[in-house]
């Protein structure tokens, strides 16, 4: 890969991550818990078009995560699930709606188990549930259209 491609995409990265971290912030306090409005999360579509916004989402999410009330382990484990997920996202970007499913089910999932682990929620089906819920919202209400919005563009927006 030339130099010009790798400027490009380290910095559609850095866009990415800090369009994370400022409309997570945006929506503080209310962007962290098991009712989270997070629409930050809609930018989880982009691995299917962009492979650099793998680790730009992790590092976006990590950061967004700094002011979590759930510390540390918000940081470290909720960012590397936004990391699972956009791979999962990356390896099935064929059939949008499948992928899609990945930021959505694994949040759901790993969020509230580490909420339990850390000691600080009881109830597992109640958050999942949450979580599920506003994940859906944001990856296919606003990611969805995000992504087919994008695509319409994909010579432009890949066009290094």
């Amino acid at each position: 890969m030339n130099r010009t491609k790798t400027a490009k995409r380290l910095c559609r990265a850095g866009i990415i991550a800090a369009l994370y971290v400022g409309l997570t912030y945006a929506f503080m306090p209310v962007a962290y818990g098991p009712l989270q409005v997070r629409p930050a999360e809609a930018l989880t579509a982009l691995p299917m078009l962009l492979p650099e916004s793998i680790p730009a989402l992790f590092i976006g999410c990590a950061l967004a995560n700094i002011t979590s009330p759930f510390g540390i382990w918000d940081i470290l484990f909720g960012s590397f699930t936004t990391l699972l997920a956009g791979f999962g996202t990356r390896l099935c970007k064929k059939i949008p709606l499948l992928a899609m499913a990945f930021p959505v089910l694994l949040n759901a999932v790993f969020l509230p188990l580490i909420w339990i682990l850390m000691g600080v929620e009881e109830a597992f089906l109640l958050n999942f549930l949450s979580i599920l819920l506003t994940q859906t919202v944001f990856c296919y209400g606003l990611g969805l259209p995000l992504y087919y919005g994008l695509k319409k563009h994909e010579n432009r927006l890949l066009g290094e």
